[in-house]
């Protein structure tokens, strides 16, 4: 111990002679109309230190080496620029910097893969990014939230056409949909409605994190989607933003025309900027491509969607900050249409007819969200924080069924309360060996059940308390070699009183099928330990590749399997949650104007999710799952004004159903639709003219074939075993800007009036979702902003 004191007062010197030979960087980060850029990140070249931008877009970089440097600025939606700064001992060099438009509209600053603002030259997986540039122009053909991710996001199975995403995996694996790191989905029983939570009018940026990731905690088995909502666009103490539109059928416009209104007011006073929005829309019928109205099961058609936004920030320092956001989104549909259910066997559509509406309307009935946080930059050692505490509350009301004695409808109630903390303390050992850690604590409780809407129990209430402390550790290796290490420690109880499975009938026969059982209830606890590690190499631009390893954590829906208990104990259904395992490599190559990525992808786990129906029950099916599959990305400025791109995603799995480690026997099966999703194909045209004031946009996506099972003994297939067929969607979008502060949009959807089945209604099998997808449709709208 002796000996170590003279080392570490040497250390200490050392450490101090450095700090003295270091000034720093101040800097302010403006767009072409002088507006500030928040969340711009800025480094340092060949370091990670570095830093993001206020909400005025300032920052600054503290104990920087003297000498000569160079400062990547990077943000959504913008051209990244290198320029050269020279920091002088002990003093502070003043910059201003004017970001233009990404002309390729490429997103680069991140926060959800880490849960700190980056890059994405310093993340080594894949990452999916939308701005509100490219939402919004997919906003002029459909404001379903889930269509416009379906087109952009590779790795993400086509759209439903619904307001359901069940069956809509991310990579084959069920995902976390968060706003601004809430979460929205309900893992303890998935109701898979998680994808509409709010109206896209108050979204940001869209980040999507593929693979299973545990840096959220539960329920991101295949990664995570998290929406980032709206923030003042100008430095100034008034503005407002009004969008007016109008939808409607192209193939049968009778009681298909719907209205669509949006107000945002924001504005920027002194220390204090706010966010206050509200949308409302109504839409008409919903028809498919030969004129008939699509049934109301899901249906979106004669929906009331209602959203309210407000966000207020509070700038104590420059680079301190407290905010208060809540967003409350309700859709339900009110309508006098019932569902006639087709025959899959014999390819006869599900359609709508008149008729008497059973219940109450389905949809979102209520979806709060309520979040503070504190958040800085130079704290001890230096560090960023961020503390949030937040509550979360969504009532999900689902068609009426007559599967249930007597009938009724079932009500997914969810109900979070949570807080988490975090630091990054960043660290310098030698001028090429720096970094930053990562480090805090999630905690949440979440209280889920699925009753009837009459009252009666479905899915018992199931709450949950979740402690998950992690560490993250970022370091540059290297001049250009990025390496990213974490661990994260999931502690969870759920807790289940005694409970009756409910009295179910087989509607066919109106016999009944389970006459209920008493369970008794007890806890539920797992505790799972989860690592991540990644690379990637920065140095040449024309070949940029990265590898990792992540884990992620699922409870696996344990709802579904109380609801359709056959055992007097719930400690006598396997319960056992499901940690995944991603392995994923990939390079980014860019080169002049074009920018291309690939990525491959391994996903396993010891456990399954899959369910069957068998003798009318669903049944999770846990035995080892081994999924994998690749996406391409490319994107091509051909001219400042006409840019170019095309994706495709392909992903396969099959379950180890004797458990021997091989997935090659004859025993072995392939995973249904309702998690491998056929091969996607997506294209696009941007072109502008008239000095940028007309914009035309083509965008294609295309749905591969996918056959892997046989006809069964009926002659027909077995539920998500059918085959998908191929099928090709087109739509096409202009916007024309007629003075400064006022733009004319007009889209079309499904352009050539396709007419074709989604796939989940191929791969489904069942009539009560064997519907057509929908024809070909105009959304006309007129943007004001003063």
């Amino acid at each position: 111990m002796k000996k170590a004191i003279p080392l570490l007062i040497a250390l200490l010197f050392l450490s101090v002679s450095l700090y003295a030979q270091t000034g720093s960087v101040r800097g302010t980060i403006l767009d072409t109309d002088k507006r500030p850029v928040a969340y711009s990140s800025v480094f340092l070249q060949g370091t990670n230190t570095g830093a993001t931008t206020n909400e005025l877009g300032t920052f600054q970089l503290s104990n920087v080496k003297a000498g000569d440097h160079k400062l990547i600025i990077s943000a959504v939606g913008h051209e990244r620029q290198t320029l050269p700064v020279v920091v002088k001992e002990g003093e502070t060099t003043e910059i201003q910097v004017t970001l233009s438009a990404s002309q390729q509209g490429l997103s680069e600053v991140v926060i959800s893969a880490s849960r700190t603002p980056e890059t994405i030259d310093q993340i080594p997986s894949s990452i999916t990014v939308l701005s509100r540039k490219a939402i919004e122009e997919d906003l002029m053909v459909s404001t379903n939230i889930i269509d416009i991710l379906s087109n952009k996001v590779p790795g993400l199975a086509p759209s439903t056409g619904t307001s359901s995403n069940w069956g809509q995996t991310l990579r084959g694996r069920a995902m976390l949909v968060m706003i601004d790191g809430v979460p929205q989905s309900t893992p303890l029983r998935n109701g898979a409605v998680d994808m509409r939570a709010l109206d896209p009018d108050a979204i940001e940026q869209i980040e999507v994190v593929k693979g299973a990731t545990a840096i959220y905690g539960n329920g991101a088995a295949g990664g995570l989607i998290n929406y980032i909502t709206r923030t003042p666009m100008q430095q100034k103490p008034f503005a407002s933003r009004t969008s007016l539109g109008m939808t409607g059928s192209l193939v049968s416009r009778d009681n298909s025309i719907g209205a669509r209104v949006s107000q945002m007011f924001y504005g920027k006073a002194g220390k204090f900027d706010y966010v206050v929005s509200g949308a409302y829309e109504q839409t008409g019928e919903w028809k498919d491509a030969e004129g008939d109205v699509l049934p109301p099961d899901y249906g979106l058609g004669e929906t009331d969607s209602y959203n309210g936004f407000l966000k207020l920030g509070y700038d104590f320092t420059p680079f301190n900050r407290v905010q208060l956001t809540y967003n409350y989104y309700s859709s339900e549909q009110k309508t006098n249409y019932v569902p006639q259910y087709g025959n899959y066997q014999n390819r006869q559509k599900s359609i709508a007819v008149l008729g008497e509406t059973l219940g109450v309307p389905q949809g979102v009935r209520g979806n709060h969200n309520l979040n503070l946080r504190f958040s800085g930059e130079n704290a001890f050692l230096n560090s960023r924080y961020e503390a949030d505490a937040y509550y979360q509350s969504v009532d999900n009301v689902f068609f009426w069924s007559p599967s249930f004695e007597n009938g009724g409808q079932s009500m997914i109630s969810s109900e979070k309360r949570g807080a988490r903390v975090l630091f990054t303390t960043p660290y310098k050992i030698t001028n090429s060996l720096d970094g930053d850690v990562t480090y805090g604590v999630d905690v949440m409780n979440d209280v889920t059940s699925q009753p009837l809407v009459d009252g009666r129990t479905w899915v018992p209430e199931m709450d949950m308390m979740n402690l998950a402390p992690f560490v993250q550790l970022k370091t540059a290796l290297a001049e250009n070699l990025i390496f990213k290490g974490g661990f994260r420690a999931e502690k969870v109880n759920i807790a289940v009183e005694d409970y009756t499975t409910l009295r179910t009938v087989n509607p066919a026969t109106g016999q009944i099928d389970n006459p209920g059982f008493e369970v008794k209830g007890g806890d539920l606890s797992y505790n799972a330990y989860l690592f991540n590690a990644g690379l990637r190499y920065n140095k040449f631009e024309l070949f940029t590749p990265y590898a990792s390893f992540s884990q992620g954590f699922s409870v696996a829906d344990i709802g579904v399997m109380l609801r359709s208990a056959r055992v007097d104990d719930m400690n006598k259904i396997n319960t056992e949650a499901i940690v995944i395992n991603n392995y994923e490599a990939g390079f980014v190559s860019k080169y002049s104007r074009l920018r291309f990525e690939g990525v491959g992808f391994i996903s396993t786990s010891e456990l399954g999710a899959s369910g069957q129906y068998k003798d009318g029950v669903f049944v999770v099916m846990r035995s080892p799952e081994r999924i994998h599959g690749f996406e391409a990305t490319a994107d091509l400025a051909v001219l400042p004004t006409l840019n170019l791109g095309a994706t495709f995603s392909y992903v396969e799995g099959k379950r180890d159903v004797n458990e021997n480690d091989s997935f090659r026997d004859e025993e072995d099966v392939y995973l249904g639709g309702e998690r491998i999703s056929p091969p996607k194909y997506t294209a696009y045209v941007r072109y502008a003219l008239l000095d940028n004031k007309l914009g035309l946009n083509l965008q294609y996506t295309g749905i591969g074939a996918r056959e892997r099972f046989e006809i069964n003994e009926k002659g027909t297939y077995n539920f998500y075993q059918g085959p998908v067929e191929p099928y090709h969607l087109v739509n096409l979008s202009a916007s024309y800007r007629f003075s400064k502060n006022a733009t004319f949009n007009l889209g079309v959807e499904n352009l050539f009036n396709e007419d074709y089945f989604p796939a989940r209604s191929q791969w489904f099998t069942s009539p009560t979702l064997y519907t057509k997808g929908k024809g070909a449709a105009f959304n006309l709208s007129m943007v004001i902003e003063l």
